[in-house]
């Protein structure tokens, strides 16, 4: 499934655990594209197929731009690098390594997932030529034929984070730095934006920090990998940054339970609950547990993490 956007961007579902919940985008400027994180090995088909939309080859795709390298955002990076033969991948610095030789990559997700569940998700994890890797440091600058970037780093939810300004659009590729909106939790009020908070690099310090300044960008929409685009709206900075203070919180009351990480995980899902209800949201509770309990486990992971490492 994809979506013609304004301003010559797709956006992709990858087809990653459920329909609607990982987007990939292609940009094209001039004859030329780009695309914006990859999903698995499993979504380069569906990311080759996009560039019919504007009758376009793999020989006119310059770069792929990863938001980091986390496996649902970067995974397929290699594997859509092999069909694109004049593309560079643009990555944070702290993830060229591990896109060259993705080892590390590997083994940390497989301790997140356990092998079984890391191969149905993700696949073989292709290297990437380092020649073709191209190092963003916090600024950085590049050009899609007329189209303008700016990458700027955000931590908090990974080190090797960073987001991307698209001049065109005047619109923000945000990766997970601002949270996930999932198209099914919208509401009269517009969509509901909340944390991520998965292993290993949660720091809610440097998440606030990089909400704030994404926000002092000024854009005038988000295009979040988790799930493409919505109008900015100052309310989301307060959003997010309830959250994450609540997220804290709910962590400091269980760290002492005997089963921390599942019982912070169902007091994460209660709080989203709440809130989903004072957003209006239109599902079932059931419904609503369905679209949120990944995350929630997955974000009791990481924040039990941070716990143990810095703060107990």
């Amino acid at each position: 499934m994809q979506q013609l956007l304004e301003h010559d961007i797709v956006a992709i579902d990858v087809d990653y655990v459920r329909p609607g919940l990982a987007t990939s985008h292609l940009i094209v400027a001039d004859g030329r594209a780009a695309y914006v994180d990859t999903g698995t090995t499993h979504s380069v088909s569906r990311l080759l197929q996009a560039l019919d939309t504007f009758d376009l080859e793999p020989d006119a795709v310059d770069f792929v731009f990863l938001t980091h390298i986390h496996l649902d955002h970067a995974g397929g990076a290699g594997a859509l690098m092999r069909e694109l033969p004049n593309a560079r991948c643009v990555v944070h610095p702290r993830g060229t390594r591990h896109l060259a030789d993705p080892t590390k990559l590997i083994a940390g997700s497989i301790a997140v997932y356990g092998e079984k569940r890391f191969r149905a998700l993700y696949g073989d994890i292709d290297p990437i030529p380092s020649d073709r890797l191209i190092s963003a440091e916090d600024g950085f600058r590049c050009s899609l034929a007329s189209r303008e970037f700016e990458f700027f780093h955000t931590e908090g939810h990974a080190r090797h984070h960073h987001c991307i300004v698209d001049s065109a659009s005047g619109g923000i590729f945000t990766g997970d730095s601002f949270g996930l909106s999932y198209r099914e939790l919208d509401s009269p009020r517009g969509p509901f934006v909340f944390p991520t908070t998965t292993p290993v690099h949660f720091d809610p310090e440097a998440a606030h920090a990089s909400v704030d300044a994404i926000a002092a960008k000024s854009p005038t929409k988000l295009f979040l990998t988790h799930y493409s685009e919505i109008a900015f709206d100052p309310r989301f900075v307060a959003d997010m940054h309830t959250a994450l203070d609540a997220f804290v919180r709910l962590t400091e009351t269980h760290a002492g339970d005997a089963d921390t990480e599942t019982n912070l995980a169902t007091a994460l899902e209660d709080y989203l609950l709440e809130r989903l209800a004072e957003h209006g949201s239109t599902l079932s509770v059931a419904e609503q547990r369905q679209v949120v309990a990944m995350d929630c486990e997955l974000n009791a992971q990481g924040l039990v993490h941070w716990w143990q490492r810095y703060r107990a």
